[in-house]
């Protein structure tokens, strides 16, 4: 008897064929929230897109559970317009209930982060930057400038240095002008170097060559502090408006992804994972 394929050892014969439609059509079924698709069949949406899609629906389902908006007879998760991320939002306003700060939780706050309410703080510095651009090789970047530095803290280096090195190696604008980027506040600089610079709680910035290299989002950085102007600290009543309303913001943020993981945590979800809870005892 003649045979078709090579049979059932090798898993390539008529069987495995057969098999091929049935994976095909599992992978053409839609993501769903509760029975409710994501996306049409055939569809792959990004996987951001696709969550996005879902915390929606999950969202839209509550509201009309709720009576915020009205019942659809929908197969397909409806793209939500302006009326209805209204209705969401006030119905997230109500179900979500947000604490008002104390004014120990606020005190507690300006105590810990004292170095954050200080005005007229600057430093005047200059720096040698060696950036992380896609395709660069951090590791002799960072032996590059390691070396650099090494060699602008030995005892015989030349005066002029910093500048000719700045000039020579420095990816910043700055390098013309020898580094200098004259005197600069925390909100004139990368977040990372903010941080190093004003806002650590034990002073780490000397006046002086910076005896380690300093990261940022924009690379690596050879600092040498010229001069600091100290600043004046706020008192609590100046910034306890602020405060509270920072604490009401993180506070708000909270609350509403515990309210999300309920919502997961209680749904049907189908074709992407998300993280939920089954009980409000969430933290």
């Amino acid at each position: 008897m003649e045979q078709t394929g090579c049979g059932t050892s090798c898993g390539c014969g008529s069987s495995a064929a057969a098999a091929l439609p049935a994976a095909a059509a599992m992978e053409s079924v839609p993501a769903s929230v509760n029975g409710i698709a994501l996306h049409a069949p055939g569809e792959q949406p990004a996987p951001d897109a696709l969550r996005e899609r879902a915390y929606a629906e999950l969202l839209r389902q509550q509201a009309v559970r709720l009576g915020c908006l009205p019942e659809q007879a929908v197969s397909l998760a409806p793209e939500l317009g302006a009326a209805e991320r209204e209705a969401i939002e006030a119905m997230l306003e109500r179900e979500v209930l947000l604490p008002e700060p104390s004014e120990e939780a606020c005190l507690r706050h300006y105590a810990a982060n004292k170095s954050q309410h200080v005005i007229d703080q600057a430093v005047h510095l200059r720096h040698i930057l060696f950036a992380v651009t896609p395709g660069v090789d951090v590791q002799k970047l960072a032996q590059r400038a390691e070396a650099a530095l090494l060699e602008l803290t030995r005892k015989d280096a030349p005066a002029g240095r910093f500048e000719q090195l700045a000039a020579e190696l420095s990816n910043c604008p700055s390098g013309a002008q020898g580094g200098d980027l004259g005197w600069i506040g925390p909100r004139d600089c990368a977040p990372e170097l903010a941080q190093a610079l004003f806002f650590q709680s034990e002073p780490g910035f000397g006046i002086g060559l910076h005896p380690r290299l300093v990261h940022t989002r924009y690379g690596l950085h050879i600092i040498e502090l010229l001069e600091r102007r100290k600043g004046r600290q706020l008192e609590f009543e100046a910034v306890r408006d602020s405060i509270a309303a920072q604490l009401e913001l993180r506070s708000r943020a909270t609350a509403w992804r515990q309210y999300m993981l309920l919502l997961v945590g209680q749904a049907e979800i189908v074709g992407l994972e998300l993280e939920g809870a089954d009980t409000p005892l969430v933290q």
